[in-house]
């Protein structure tokens, strides 16, 4: 085997989400460091920004769970392992996960997977289905609530003899950094999302589904009215409901009971995320589930924006509470209001200290250059 690391990563779709951007940051943080560089995957919105002369790039159906597609693509990664000569293998989903375990039974090779959330398991034939994240020869958690939920739930299916660490998810603080927003970027924003100037904008990104607690928020915002008074600010739900139509007529119409129409914008899409929490004076994620890491808190703190979230999983070791941020009592309208209310009362000096705290927690702990090199690193402790 060749003495320079060869890193195959398999992921069934390039797209924004926590898992992609992980990946899509790994592969190329790996060619800088003298490595080689491959993704498996079937397609998605990132793969127009690979730099192809860093990355190699291989589409295969990985996102499908049909077991023939399974075998069809444990197959095909024995064939791009063989004749590439790979040397890691890292899967950071379960459908590809079985492909890539066959593969590298077969093949001799190391595999790594990242468990990147609490997969949904109601029986123990789904369980099995799941255990694929934790039969590799390096197991990653993406937060110590990860961790913690496969050392409860997986315990059995765990081998002493196989490496299991925390490798918390990053995010580009250069990317997430507030100086790189211009003026004109921002009033052009504002006026496409037909808000007003001067008036505090509360902003809550995310995908629309009914774990991501979009009707707390709106319940929340009702409760804040009162105390606030009325049209006493903006606030923007910004996400695809992703074909989710009824939960979106849902939230809709709970937002016309309680009057808000003329309050709160429903944003699909927006590809400047930087600039959308720049233009905002607060951020708000209301998770009703845990969620593996909070991706959001984690990219308002970046950018000095001070931001709410449930107090469950990840959330919990992303923010310093009171200090980069605020946590409410998860599903609880009456407590999100109050938190509203607090930081939208708060004056410009603390708002500034809570900034410059969140960003300093971010760039110390979360940023993407030590989440690569830490994987890296564990990359080659594998092979020695």
């Amino acid at each position: 085997m060749s003495s320079k690391l060869k890193v195959l990563q398999v992921i069934p779709k390039l797209g924004y989400g926590g898992a992609e951007t992980g990946c899509y940051d790994l592969a190329h943080y790996l060619p800088e460091n003298n490595c080689s560089s491959y993704i498996v995957t079937s397609g998605g919105e990132l793969l127009k920004f690979i730099d192809k002369k860093k990355v190699k790039l291989i589409k295969l159906p990985v996102h499908s769970k049909n077991p023939l597609l399974i075998i069809f693509n444990s197959i095909a990664l024995i064939f791009i392992i063989l004749l590439n000569n790979i040397s890691i293998v890292h899967a950071r989903s379960r459908a590809p996960a079985w492909s890539c375990l066959i593969a590298t039974k077969i093949t001799r090779r190391k595999f790594v997977t990242t468990f990147h959330g609490t997969y949904n398991f109601n029986n123990s034939i789904k369980k099995f289905y799941n255990s694929v994240m934790v039969r590799s020869d390096l197991i990653i958690a993406g937060s110590n609530f990860i961790f913690s939920h496969i050392s409860h739930n997986y315990k059995k299916y765990l081998n002493v003899k196989k490496k299991f660490l925390v490798i918390f998810r990053g995010i580009n603080v250069d990317y997430f950094d507030p100086s790189t927003t211009l003026e004109d970027q921002e009033n052009k924003l504002i006026s496409q999302w037909e808000l007003t100037r001067g008036k505090k904008i509360i902003l809550m990104p995310g995908r629309l589904t009914s774990w991501k607690g979009q009707e707390i928020f709106i319940e929340a915002l009702n409760l804040a009215n009162k105390k606030l008074g009325f049209q006493s600010f903006y606030a923007v739900i910004l996400g695809s409901d992703q074909g989710r139509d009824i939960y979106t007529k849902k939230i809709k119409r709970l937002a016309e009971q309680h009057r808000l129409t003329g309050q709160l914008k429903f944003i699909e899409h927006c590809k400047n995320m930087p600039l959308a929490y720049k233009i905002s004076s607060l951020v708000v994620s209301a998770s009703i589930e845990p969620e593996a890491f909070g991706r959001v808190a984690v990219e308002a703190q970046s950018m000095e924006k001070p931001i709410i979230a449930s107090d469950i999983g990840g959330s919990n070791e992303t923010i310093i509470d009171k200090k980069t941020g605020f946590l409410f009592k998860s599903s609880d309208p009456e407590s999100l209001s109050e938190k509203i209310v607090e930081v939208l009362q708060l004056d410009e000096s603390r708002l500034k200290s809570i900034g410059i705290e969140g960003r300093k927690n971010i760039i110390k702990k979360f940023n993407v250059e030590k989440m690569c090199f830490s994987t890296y690193s564990e990359y080659k402790k594998l092979l020695n």
